[in-house]
């Protein structure tokens, strides 16, 4: 008996769709991986690279408050800085920073700052500050005098006071550090904004700015190996400002006390 012959099929003209959702459907994997990788915590990314900096121990800056980026063209390790430093409750003594080195002359042994260690030296206060989340206390800059750490009010010192906020102490620790391996000489200036203040202590801005830069000035010398014959403090009161004194944000600015490095060698140049 002859068997039957099955109907000859028909080509199926719409397979290529199975392909075309196949391709679909990777391509929309893709659209939500990259999105996915868009959205990352940029906070924690910045961290995480400050912290490589820091702890490769060089990195450059183009200027005061913008993230540095490594060049390749000159990288030398910079000088390591404590870490943040144990704070006491305040009293009227000041707490206790690094150790002095025992049985040396101040100040011996350490070469000038140049430039390029000006650069270093910021890039590893911005790093500390970066890890720290601190950047909003202070501010940085390299000007014909040197290197210029500004130490914002709000950071350091409550309203009219002059006295340092013991939450500060780990943050200007760090500062000094860095800044101390250098011979270069040291200035602290002192800095108001326009508002006047009347009391017994200070009777104007500008004793109250001279206050504080002594007190920062102090601080060093007690703690830190510094010759005080290459260090000088002044107060400026109302008169320097950096920012418009018309507005609350300006005066924020103003309201300041500047650590400058000097780049030349006589500690009372002026401005």
């Amino acid at each position: 008996m002859a068997l039957k012959k099955e109907p000859e099929k028909h080509p199926n003209h719409e397979r290529w769709l199975v392909s075309y959702g196949d391709f679909i459907t990777l391509l929309f994997a893709v659209f939500v991986t990259m999105y996915a990788m868009s959205q990352s915590d940029k906070k924690k990314v910045e961290q995480v690279a400050a912290s490589l900096r820091e702890s490769f121990g060089y990195s450059t800056m183009a200027s005061a408050g913008q993230k540095g980026v490594l060049d390749s063209k000159d990288l030398r390790l910079i000088p390591a800085i404590k870490p943040e430093m144990a704070v006491v409750p305040m009293t009227n003594k000041m707490p206790p920073a690094g150790p002095k080195q025992g049985g040396k002359e101040k100040g011996g042994g350490k070469g000038k700052a140049s430039e390029q260690q000006f650069k270093q030296i910021m890039s590893s206060i911005e790093a500390y500050l970066i890890k720290h989340n601190a950047q909003d206390k202070v501010s940085m800059s390299i000007t014909r005098r040197g290197l210029v750490v500004s130490l914002k009010e709000a950071g350091f010192f409550d309203s009219g006071s002059a006295v340092i906020r013991p939450s500060g102490y780990p943050v200007l620790n760090t500062i000094i550090e860095a800044m101390t391996q250098y011979s270069n000489p040291l200035r602290v200036e002192g800095h108001t904004d326009n508002v006047p203040i009347s009391t017994r202590q200070f009777p104007s801005n500008w004793e109250l700015s001279v206050g504080r830069a002594v007190n920062v000035l102090r601080y060093m010398v007690k703690n830190y190996d510094i010759d005080p014959a290459t260090v000088s403090a002044t107060g400026y009161g109302q008169y320097r400002p950096v920012a418009d004194n018309g507005t609350p944000e300006g005066r924020a600015k103003n309201r300041r006390v500047d650590i400058v490095l000097l780049s030349g060698s006589d500690a009372l140049q002026e401005p």
